[in-house]
């Protein structure tokens, strides 16, 4: 895969970004921060950059299941030290992936990821830890957390016995080959909750971070029963979407405000998919022909940014210029429109995993692509910032897409908005 440029690409990453480094601002020619003026420079001292830390799967941390205390640390550090070598400020770290912790949560059991078995203790408190050195980086922490995913499989006994799930099994909806928690029960809302709620509690979090799994995904031919809930909680509704919206909409609402109760300065920050509405389903909606959030996952992520319920919104623009589904130079214009006026600070999520992928279309394959996603971005006030997917890419970095992000772009440290 692309073997004959794999060295000259890295040779450019390694170069673009030790110059970057040791040079306190060397810069390949042409870079700038925001076109360079003044007003760009000054913005450029607030605005978010920030990395996912995906631990589901262990797809960025920890390597592997079963590393001893000591070596899960030395990662998790070696993590945070890679976002300040490219001038990040924000870590994004997944800490409830699958219904489980990665902190002694008084709800749920131990991450499989860390030791291999759910509820084994790892040793140390990752998440404790996560904050600390991270603060001491100069670096916010946003603890991640995905709602309503119990499991990536559908067996529940393969949960350790004390599970919520196994003690409560009529929360519990199988569809698509995995466990998800029922949106449409008030306990099991009530519950979530509590269980995010406990880490905020404990850890001076800089943000609580939802991603974009609400109701799941589609999944072609099978149904997600929620029917014994639907008949007892949907009847003020007209249709049972507008009941699962609804239920989305609490989630959101209530998590904000119980938040603030505990922890006044801790954010509250969500990553939905990036297409709220195709423009032909509602003329509200995007220039888009792609999944809807509101219609497939049942979620208004537009009515939140709207309301302001959300400190920011994040959505996931995960296109590049020119795609004829969902163009990303479209989708921002209409994100910015969206976030004007309204207290939600508006980030961009990107596709730095899909740089360089042979699988994705050619504008994937130029290591400029990112770099004009910035570009494109500085164009519009109301984007704040922009999230890399994810942190195991900022550092293979196989074309060298984030170094020139890095050198383009990142020339001075930035401190997130707030």
């Amino acid at each position: 895969m692309h073997r004959k440029s794999r060295l000259s690409r890295r040779a450019f990453a390694a170069t673009a970004l030790s110059a970057l480094v040791a040079g306190g601002g060397a810069v390949a020619a042409g870079a700038a921060i925001a076109g360079g003026s003044d007003s760009g420079r000054k913005r450029a001292l607030r605005e978010m950059r920030g990395v996912w830390v995906a631990t589901v799967a262990n797809r960025d941390w920890p390597s592997k299941p079963g590393l001893t205390a000591d070596e899960q640390r030395a990662e998790l550090i070696a993590q945070l030290d890679s976002a300040v070598e490219r001038r990040l400020n924000t870590v994004i770290l997944q800490v409830r992936p699958t219904a489980d912790a990665l902190w002694p949560s008084s709800y749920e059991p131990w991450s499989q990821v860390l030791t291999g078995t759910q509820g084994t203790a790892p040793g140390w408190d990752p998440l404790g830890t996560a904050v600390k050195e991270a603060h001491a980086r100069g670096l916010e922490l946003h603890a991640w957390f995905n709602p309503y995913r119990i499991a990536t499989h559908a067996d529940p006994t393969r949960l350790v016995a004390s599970h919520p799930a196994r003690r409560n099994p009529d929360w519990v909806v199988t569809y698509g080959g995995k466990l998800y928690y029922n949106p449409g029960l008030p306990e099991v809302r009530a519950f979530v909750q509590d269980a995010i709620l406990d880490a905020v509690k404990k850890y001076p979090l800089d943000a609580v971070h939802f991603d974009d799994y609400f109701y799941p995904y589609p999944v072609a031919g099978q149904t997600f029963d929620d029917t014994a809930a639907y008949d007892r909680y949907g009847g003020d509704f007209a249709s049972r979407a507008d009941w699962r919206r609804d239920n989305i909409d609490k989630l959101v609402r209530e998590t904000a405000a119980r938040i603030k109760q505990i922890r006044p300065t801790t954010q509250f920050g969500i990553s939905p998919f990036g297409v709220w509405r195709n423009a032909r389903t509602d003329p509200l909606g995007s220039d888009t022909r792609a999944l809807q959030s509101y219609d497939d996952v049942y979620a208004d992520t537009r009515k939140w940014v709207r309301e302001s319920w959300i400190d920011y919104i994040c959505p996931q623009l995960y296109w590049n210029i020119g795609n004829a589904a969902a163009d990303y130079a479209k989708l921002v214009p209409w994100w910015a429109q969206v976030a004007q006026g309204t207290r939600t600070k508006l980030y961009v999520g990107e596709a730095l995993y899909k740089a360089g992928d042979p699988a994705q279309p050619a504008a994937w394959q130029d290591p400029a692509e990112l770099s004009g996603h910035l570009t494109l971005g500085a164009d519009h006030p109301e984007v704040r910032g922009h999230v890399w997917f994810a942190a195991k890419d900022t550092v293979t970095d196989g074309i060298g897409a984030m170094a020139r992000v890095v050198a383009d772009h990142y020339q001075q440290s930035a401190r997130p908005p707030r």
